[in-house]
């Protein structure tokens, strides 16, 4: 990178996370005036976040070349006190806490306790969610049964198709009176409704035009004061861009990537959504300006690197907004989850990798950011050239890209009446959740803690932690006669909590539908502007809501260790295993001993636990997919963690595979850390057992030794083991190639690893900054040193 680019990188390294209360005074200062008197809901929200896009401050970085930040600076973070409001103790555990904290100064507690607190205390998102939902997803939720997503957090997990690429915000305006003008207030009884959704959206859609000519204005003052005619030169243009877009559609690539981010900065300025939107599959976007202008000589390979190291820069300087409580155990990063999108097929099916897609993998290899994040789509009719060509990346221990299955990703989309053509330009968001881009409205829900659901199945409905009855009473387990029982009980009280979940979200679904409207996001996602209904209202082409079930590889030798110790070998009776269970293990060493090493684990390609995966998978796939959403939409199942295989083992005690009191569970349909012992090619065959396809997304980690990939001989096993898996049907797999002792001395000393990128789950992190039990957990996941 050249030394422009290097400041910049080291700035937005160097610089530590901050909340700003910038945006909270502005919306606070809003809600309060006059001008929000006897409006709409819509068009309240439209109106604050003009009101937001007009007042926060104009940032312009020293020598960058794309402009806009989330707060006033670089790393600066805005809070949401409509969705969730934080305390003075709220913001003092931000400040002080060990890991993943944030600066917060004596004027931003200052104003919260002067303005925030007091005008919004009480009318949260997250108060009324607390007041509307019933007794039992209460405690269910303080149990660890599940969590919640928009607790803390908006909707919003999606993806920009190629709307602006072929549109100016004018186009977009012109579209929207036109559907105004069109309303039929004779015959639909909703129009009035529908007049002011347009409207709202014809509010939002103009703020953020405005926005840009605000920054174009800077840029031209900046530029008429400039005294290097190289930078002059510089200002001058990026100020006409920002006059041209978004208001027009973009001529050039340089237009389009600043488009995109004025696009980007609009939708986590209007709310916090769980994973700040992206470009999805940016080297398909990209293609058609690069090539027209690199054919016209207006534009030359180093530039475009140059403009995309830039905006990679724009993601990076933008930490997640803060996160307490279980949010914050659930989802504990500084990442926010963008995701840039790569390969594949393109919409007639044939190979979509490109010179931008190389062009991109450069900047990744590059740049080595946490943000955004990377994915390969592999295809079968992608070449051996570009999987050795991104291994090479993922061989340096950086962890992305992470790689996923172009035809599981379209055979998981079509399965879900998405049409081919949506299905093929479609790909994966957050960590691995796929999506029609551009079109759908696919909002992650919360995670399901599966093993809590047998630890509870064990005891009759009660919660060991708590001595609380929290399920429902299926049977004293020390009289059931068979596994088959046993499974039936566990299947009734999976059905029970998953019901309110379910539940839960249709009531949520409700409450963000009437009071948290987002017009803009709305604007940019098809077919929100033709049905004018809101994105949180079912406005969108598809729509789905998915529940992330956690601990597969946990709940998998959790029953294999009952069915082969109790039922079949008869080892030890039910009795004898809740006392184990109860005791830690105290007492029981031998036993333990024998259900770690002498017992069926999944990961091994061993069909005795492997057939109990995809018995597990079948309980919870059938409880959820297909049940109906307040959106018109549908439930479906993803199998993910995020952190929260942390947080929910924490929750448990002992449980019948030799995990001990508040030991992680197993991480997405990874097996448990340290029980698959017959090599990699091993654990894709169990994992892909369970059908991924009726899937919206599964993830599994690989952990290898730098040594295996160092070779070209390295490099090809590893090619074949992913095409391998991808025939299987597998979705997707991401690797941290790194020695559990580099690990171990990281965590000993971690002044001397401040750069120590690693693979977490559906995301990257710097290893110092990750909890102590992270740390431990992946350090004990298997190393493998070849197949």
């Amino acid at each position: 990178m050249n030394e422009r680019i290097s400041k910049l990188r080291k700035q937005s390294t160097s610089i530590k996370p901050s909340v700003s209360a910038e945006r909270a005074q502005l919306l606070t200062e809003f809600y309060k005036s006059d001008n929000a008197k006897n409006l709409s809901i819509p068009v309240l929200r439209a109106r604050s976040f003009k009101h937001i896009l007009e007042n926060k401050k104009i940032c312009i970085n020293h020598g960058e070349l794309i402009v806009g930040e989330r707060g006033p600076g670089p790393q600066a973070t805005p809070t949401y006190p409509e969705i969730t409001l934080h305390s003075i103790k709220d913001l003092d555990i931000l400040n002080s806490r060990k890991k993943v904290s944030f600066n917060v100064d004596e004027e931003t507690k200052t104003i919260y306790k002067n303005e925030i607190i007091p005008f919004w205390k009480g009318k949260t998102i997250r108060d009324k969610i607390f007041t509307e939902l019933p007794e039992e997803w209460v405690a269910a939720y303080k149990a660890g049964i599940f969590t919640e997503f928009q607790e803390q957090r908006a909707p919003g997990h999606t993806v920009l198709g190629d709307k602006i690429y072929k549109k100016g915000f004018l186009n977009i305006i012109e579209e929207i009176q036109i559907k105004i003008k069109n309303l039929d207030f004779c015959n639909d009884p909703k129009a009035f409704d529908k007049k002011e959704e347009l409207k709202a959206m014809e509010i939002a859609a103009e703020a953020l035009i405005n926005f840009a000519t605000r920054y174009s204005k800077a840029l031209s003052e900046l530029s008429n004061k400039e005294k290097n005619p190289f930078r002059k030169k510089e200002l001058k243009e990026m100020a006409a861009i920002c006059k041209r877009v978004p208001a027009n559609r973009p001529q050039t690539f340089y237009e389009a990537l600043q488009y995109y981010w004025f696009v980007h900065v609009g939708v986590i300025t209007e709310v916090n959504p769980w994973d700040s939107f992206n470009p999805g599959r940016l080297d398909q976007h990209l293609l058609p300006f690069y090539q027209k202008e690199i054919k016209d000589g207006t534009l030359t390979k180093d530039k475009a690197k140059e403009i995309l190291q830039s905006f990679w820069i724009k993601f990076n300087n933008h930490p997640a907004p803060p996160k307490i409580g279980i949010t914050a155990k659930e989802s504990n990063t500084y990442t926010d989850f963008s995701l840039i999108n790569l390969g594949g097929v393109k919409e007639d099916g044939s190979d979509a990798v490109n010179e931008v897609t190389y062009l991109i993998l450069d900047v990744i290899e590059e740049m080595r950011l946490l943000q955004p994040g990377s994915m390969v789509q592999v295809s079968k009719k992608n070449t051996d050239q570009y999987i050795k060509r991104f291994l090479k990346i993922i061989k340096t221990g950086y962890g992305q890209p992470s790689v996923f299955n172009t035809e599981a990703i379209i055979q998981e989309l079509l399965r879900q009446g998405k049409s081919i053509a949506d299905a093929r330009n479609g790909g994966a968001s957050g960590c691995v959740e796929t999506g029609a881009f551009g079109k759908e409205a696919y909002i992650l829900t919360g995670y399901f803690n599966i093993p809590k659901v047998l630890e509870i199945t064990l005891n009759n409905g009660i919660d060991p932690r708590t001595k609380k009855i929290t399920g429902l009473k299926t049977g004293n387990p020390e009289k059931f006669k068979t596994f088959d029982e046993l499974i039936n009980a566990f299947e009734k009280q999976m059905n029970y909590f998953l019901d309110i979940k379910i539940s839960g979200n249709n009531i949520i679904d409700r409450i963000f539908a009437q009071n948290m409207p987002v017009p803009f996001l709305s604007l940019l996602i098809d077919d929100c502007i033709n049905n004018a209904i809101d994105y949180n209202d079912g406005g969108a082409k598809y729509n789905t809501s998915y529940i992330q079930g956690v601990g597969l590889g946990s709940i998998t030798d959790e029953l294999a260790a009952i069915k082969y110790h109790i039922f079949d070998k008869k080892t030890i009776s039910m009795n004898g295993m809740l006392d184990a269970l109860d005791k830690n293990f105290k007492d029981y060493g031998e036993f333990r001993k024998l259900l770690l090493d002498d017992t069926p684990k999944y990961g091994n390609d061993n069909d005795y636990a492997d057939n109990i995966t995809k018995q597990v998978f079948e309980i919870y796939y059938n409880a959820i997919n297909g049940k109906p959403t307040a959106r018109g939409g549908v439930h479906r199942i993803n199998l993910l963690p995020t952190t929260c295989h942390v947080y929910f083992g924490s929750v448990i005690g002992a449980m019948p595979d030799g995990r001990k009191t508040g030991v992680p569970l197993s991480e997405g349909i990874s097996p448990v850390q340290g029980a698959d012992r017959q090599g990699p090619t091993a654990v894709i065959k169990s994992a892909a057992k369970i059908d991924h396809i009726r899937t919206g997304g599964t993830l599994l980690n690989q952990k290898f030794t730098p040594s295996f990939l160092e070779t070209d001989e390295g490099i090809e096993n590893i090619m074949h083991l992913i095409r391998s898996y991808f025939r299987l049907d597998g979705h997707h797999m991401q690797f941290n190639v790194v020695t559990a002792d580099t690990l171990k001395k990281a965590k000993k000393h971690p002044e001397n690893y401040r750069d120590l990128i690693v693979r977490v789950a559906g995301y990257n992190d710097y290893f110092v900054d990750l909890t102590d039990e992270l740390q431990d957990e992946i350090i004990r996941r298997t190393e493998q040193n070849g197949l």
